[in-house]
């Protein structure tokens, strides 16, 4: 199973876009948050199940703001992360995470990706598409593996 990880296109598609094309056939998208409209755009260029939460400038969004999915043998809670005051670390978010049985925990907002492997949690945030923030400052995102044992892999890549 292949999950393509994005956060935080702010209504500049182009990326994504090219990205979908890029990697080929997916089982699903993972959005977390800050698509500002774009919903449609972003589900019919998957061409698979997408997944999408709410970020802090998605005002008008019917989307909600996490939601917990079962992935295979994991269970994966989505939030964009700005209510868990992710720009001071992800310490509280895992907390909380913990604390509802997740075994994964996937957010965005801070626009600097994150692979954060622990022995109780996984959090990963893949960072920007459209604005990184971090040194590179080069679009990510990740994509998501589960092999053939049902064991899950995660890499990061800049467009």
């Amino acid at each position: 199973m292949r999950i393509l990880v994005i956060s935080d296109t702010h209504r500049k598609n182009d990326n994504y876009l090219n990205v979908v094309k890029k990697v080929g056939k997916l089982d699903m998208v993972i959005h977390l948050g800050d698509v500002e409209g774009s919903e449609y755009t972003i589900e019919e260029a998957a061409g698979c199940p997408v997944e999408m939460v709410a970020g802090n400038n998605d005002f008008f969004s019917n989307l909600p703001s996490e939601k917990t999915l079962q992935i295979g043998k994991y269970r994966v809670m989505i939030t964009h992360g700005h209510r868990y005051y992710i720009g001071m670390g992800n310490e509280m978010l895992k907390e909380e995470a913990t604390a509802h049985g997740v075994d994964i925990v996937m957010y965005g907002h801070t626009h600097k990706p994150v692979i954060d492997i622990s022995d109780n949690i996984v959090a990963i945030n893949p960072g920007s598409l459209s604005y990184p923030r971090q040194e590179n400052r080069k679009p990510s995102y990740i994509i998501m593996e589960i092999d053939e044992k049902g064991e899950a892999s995660f890499s990061l890549h800049y467009v």
